[in-house]
């Protein structure tokens, strides 16, 4: 595998084996910095488009595919054909990179900041100039360079400018410690004229100076940052700076170079010894899957003076704080104040169990506590907030206004929005350390259990249900000790049920996961709850306008609520923003709420899924077809719930209604088993329903048995739909329903179907709809290619593709183009077909049409193996019958006509070794690889292709 290294701290950059690569353009490189500065995390692809143009232009995902390609091949050189990317990944609708810290010069500059921050604390100055200097020598300039305005780059170059700041002044205090006080003021005079600020700077150069024999000098440093400070920020002095120049006034010891060790703070005034400790308990457990984000919350703290950690109840925010509080090293404290059995929120009550943790009987007041702390350096652990928000928030306000040596991390199902606050959410473990966190506890409750495949599995499965949760997974697992893991997750579908039984030595309300959730229903007033129970109808995530519907009224203000109370979880990076319920709590919501209110909940989200989903159906026949598809496959999880409430409440109308608007996208998607299992219901529950909604359902039928190659029941399917459109007046359903009853009544050989599809070509131009009239066009020209070679077919085809082509209807457009190039194949033009099929693919990919590629590319194949490509053909051929078997989908059973022929000729164009390996090798490859592969493949045809794709023809290797 390739070394491949990425750098940021100054221009992007790459190198690949210790070798520069040139990353392209601007746009593109800007695509890399994007991802660069995600670190590591998912950018979802409409993010990653916004974020590289900043804005600037409306590029085309296609654009973005292109550049991402590039990078690949310069990032990746030599990855196999059809391999796998291991660099720059595509995961769902987005990207991310998959590199180690080390392999990003910002990662391993952070990594080696913090390490020579450690060495500093400890008394190794040697070792912290070694590390400190390594990671300053990364710089070649501004962070992100030639990207320093673009939005997504200025909170990251911010991040790594603290951090440099910082990381220069801990090797100052290293060299300071190692005697190189006079060595270093010439660089302190040049830190502190840059970053005139940086009161650490001054304090720095001022000790140095003192330390050089220039006492003057260095008080006059202190005089100048006072004047600085005050003019440019209207402040005194911090206590530091203060303490420091009275010491050097007195000469102070303390100021004095030590003989060896760090360079010790000037404290005039130490606290008592008896009050220097910790007070943090031992954890009984190891912390699984919390390693990164305990770094990233260690290093907010380190930044920061008050770190909030939020999220569900049982989510592991104290035990995710207490971890990091063990792993610091703090001159006083940590201390950790519960705050959990705390029953009135009452401000004194708080400040009283702050002062008995702290060994401050007296100290009754925050006011007083203020007084009593001082300029200590502190570390508090404020553990569960919530349920005295307003106390905890007043407390914490005055006390970190008045004493600047406090910092405080606390824990919370809701911000205390205090500021200067950095709220950092906790999130549910990755399916991975779930899994690992299940088996460990299970093990524990277990000994000598070694769990076989199939227990993994339904392991897995058990975690992912209880969303990541650690509480439920340890509450499920604890039960491993009575019953089975197929047991448990039977059992999960009463949750509440069976996840109890959690350690006596815990808090109460961690020992059984209703209790828990309870905690967090108490914090909500009347509206709030109401809207939460209505939310929990939503199978998945879903935004403000959604939740407007579903509620029924405006509701940011009580969406808000739920948010801040962790009920609800935003999703990072949407646009709009999308939140989401852990279905623990749905199923809480579920069996609080009034029966009533959740079927008028229900009621409402079904209205919102059918808009959205007859919205959608519209953008298909259009150029905007991908959009519409994109946005139903988001939906798919709404739309699921809401048919089985429908079906569940026997709503036939509304059933047929939006199996109607979705047939189209099930056909073209490749949703054939789903899509006919929801037809079948709707239709089976309304057998005498509305004709206009019954047509449209039916149509759906048709479409989706002629993919299985049922034409009997196809035609059967749409010739009803062809009648009830017309007792509904529906001409547009009426001229569909026809023309594909009459190709569906050819394909089994019943003649007159030509004449059929003639009349469905006059109601469609009546329609004045030219994307159904490019439609039934096509039928025409099919049926007519069916009895062999015809002029008329090709110029109705023809007519069809430019009628499509004008109207944006793509699928029209490629379906009319792949007939042409089977008539090209007929008639001995192979090479006019294999260009012809190279633009149509490219067309059909670009809509996101599963089906059709697969249809197109069939063709393809015998076109390249017609062409001398033989064994690009059978690759093609084994894309086509793999991706085809994930659906249920085979050409050949859909084309009787041409498909066995077309088959049967890549097949016998090879001996049966070549094409067998040939065939497996297409397998392992996705629709996209082989797209990029057959475009090399015949590149010595781009120039056909560009004919017959005219203005849009663009062939390039898809990423």
């Amino acid at each position: 595998m390739h070394e491949v290294r990425i750098g940021v701290l100054g221009p992007v950059s790459a190198s690949v084996d210790g070798r520069p690569v040139a990353l392209g353009g601007i746009r593109q490189r800007a695509v890399l910095a994007v991802l660069v500065a995600a670190r590591g995390r998912l950018v979802p692809q409409d993010v990653l488009i916004n974020d590289a143009w900043d804005g600037q232009s409306d590029p085309t995902t296609a654009t973005l595919h292109s550049y991402i390609a590039g990078l690949r091949k310069v990032l990746e050189p030599g990855r196999a054909t059809g391999g796998s990317a291991r660099v720059l990944v595509r995961e769902g609708l987005g990207y991310a990179l998959r590199l180690k810290p080390d392999q990003v010069d910002a990662e391993r500059f952070t990594e080696l900041a913090a390490q020579g921050e450690r060495l500093v604390r400890s008394g190794d100055p040697e070792a912290a100039a070694a590390v400190l200097g390594e990671a300053l020598g990364l710089w070649r300039g501004p962070a992100y360079h030639e990207f320093a305005e673009y939005a997504f780059a200025v909170p990251e170059a911010a991040r790594l400018h603290g951090l440099r700041l910082s990381a220069q002044e801990d090797l100052f205090t290293a060299e300071l410690a190692r005697g190189r006080h006079t060595a270093v003021i010439g660089d302190l005079e040049k830190h502190t004229a840059e970053q005139p600020l940086s009161e650490r700077g001054w304090e720095l150069l001022a000790l140095a100076l003192y330390r050089s024999g220039r006492q003057g000098d260095a008080l006059s440093a202190l005089r100048t940052a006072r004047r600085v400070l005050a003019e440019e920020l209207g402040v005194d002095p911090g206590p530091s700076l203060r303490r420091l120049e009275v010491a050097l006034l007195e000469q102070d010891s303390s100021a004095a170079p030590p003989v060896t060790g760090p360079v010790q703070p000037v404290d005039l005034e130490p606290a008592s010894p008896a009050r220097r400790g910790r007070r943090l308990p031992l954890a009984l457990t190891g912390l699984v899957g919390r390693d990164e984000e305990r770094a990233r919350i260690g290093a907010l703290l380190r930044e920061n003076r008050l770190v909030t950690l939020t999220g569900a109840g049982g989510i592991g925010k104290t035990r995710l704080a207490l971890e990091v509080a063990h792993a610091r090293d703090d001159e006083d404290g940590p201390w950790l104040v519960e705050l959990a059995d705390l029953e009135t929120p009452d401000p004194e009550l708080l400040v009283a169990d702050i002062a008995d943790v702290l060994g401050f009987r007296d100290a009754t007041t925050a006011e007083r506590l203020a007084q009593v702390l001082g300029a200590r350096s502190t570390l508090l652990l404020l553990d569960n907030c919530e349920h005295v928000l307003s106390a905890a928030a007043s407390t914490v306000a005055h006390l970190l206004s008045h004493c600047p040596g406090l910092r405080i991390l606390a824990t919370s199902r809701e911000p205390l929005s205090v500021a200067g606050e950095v709220v950092y959410e906790v999130g549910p473990l990755p399916p991975g350390a779930a899994r690992e966190l299940f088996f460990a506890r299970a093990a524990a409750a277990v000994p000598g259990w070694v769990p076989d495949t199939h227990e993994i599995a339904t392991g897995e499965a058990i975690c992912q249900e209880l969303d990541g949760l650690p509480l439920a997974i340890e509450l499920a697992a604890a039960q491993c000790r009575m019953l089975a893991v197929d047991q448990i997750a039977q059992a999960l579908d009463d949750p509440f049920a069976v996840l109890v039984g959690g350690p006596e030595t815990g808090p109460a309300r961690h020992r059984a996961l209703q209790t828990t959730v309870e905690w967090s229903h108490r914090l909500l007033n009347q509206p709030e709850r109401e809207l939460f129970y209505r939310l929990s109808v939503f199978a998945g995530g879903f935004d403000l306008d959604a939740a407007t519907a579903v509620g029924g009224r405006p509701v940011l203000s009580d969406l808000t609520a739920l948010v801040r109370k962790s009920l609800l979880a935003t999703v990072a990076g949407s646009r709009p923003r999308r939140y989401r319920m852990l279905q623990t709590l749905k199923d809480f919501a579920r069996r609080k709420a009034d029966p009533a209110v959740l079927t008028a909940a229900q009621a409402s989200h079904r209205s919102w899924v059918l808009g959205r989903a007859e919205a959608a159906e519209q953008l298909l026949y259009g150029k905007h077809a991908r959009a519409g598809m994109e946005q139903t496959t988001r939906d798919l999880p709404e739309i699921r719930a809401a048919f089985t409430s429908a079906l569940l409440a026997r709503d036939s109308e509304y059933a047929l209604r939006l199996a109607g608007a979705l047939h189209r996208y099930w056909y073209r998607w490749g949703h054939i088993a789903e899509g006919l299992g929801w037809l079948k219901a709707a239709l089976d529950i309304c057998p005498e329903g509305a004709p206009g909604p019954r047509a449209r359902a039916l149509m759906g039928m048709g479409a989706l048995s002629y993919l299985l190659g049922d034409f009997a029941t196809a035609a059967q399917a749409s010739a009803e739909a062809a009648r009830h459109a017309r007792e509904a007046d529906d001409l547009r359903s009426e001229a569909g329903a026809l023309a594909y009853r009459a190709l569906f009544e050819g394909l089994l050989g019943k003649p007159g179907s030509e004449k059929i599809a003639e009349g469905a070509v006059v109601l469609a131009r009546a329609s004045q709809e030219p994307w159904l009239e490019s439609e039934t066009l096509m039928v025409l020209g099919m049926l007519l290619r069916m009895t062999g070679p015809s002029d008329r077919a090709r110029e109705i085809l023809t007519r069809s593709r430019e009628l499509a082509r004008a109207c944006g209807h793509r699928f029209v457009q490629a379906s009319s183009a792949w007939l042409l190039m089977k008539s090209d194949i007929d008639e001995g033009r192979p090479a006019e077909a294999l260009a012809a099929g190279v633009t149509a693919l490219r067309v059909i990919e670009e809509e996101g049409d599963v089906t059709g590629w697969l249809a197109i590319a069939h063709a393809t194949a015998a076109a390249l193996t017609l062409t001398g490509h033989r064994e690009a053909g059978a690759m093609l051929l084994g894309v086509v019958e793999e991706q085809g078997s994930r659906i249920g989908y085979s050409p050949v059973l859909m084309d009787p006509v041409d498909g066995p022929g077309h088959a049967r000729l890549v097949r016998d164009a090879l001996s049966t070794e070549d094409f067998v390996r040939c065939h497996e090798a297409g397998r392992k490859m996705s629709p996209a690889d082989m797209n990029e592969y057959m475009y090399r493949s015949v590149t010595s045809l781009g120039a056909g292709a560009d004919r017959e794709a005219g203005a849009e023809a663009d062939v390039r290797p898809r990423p």
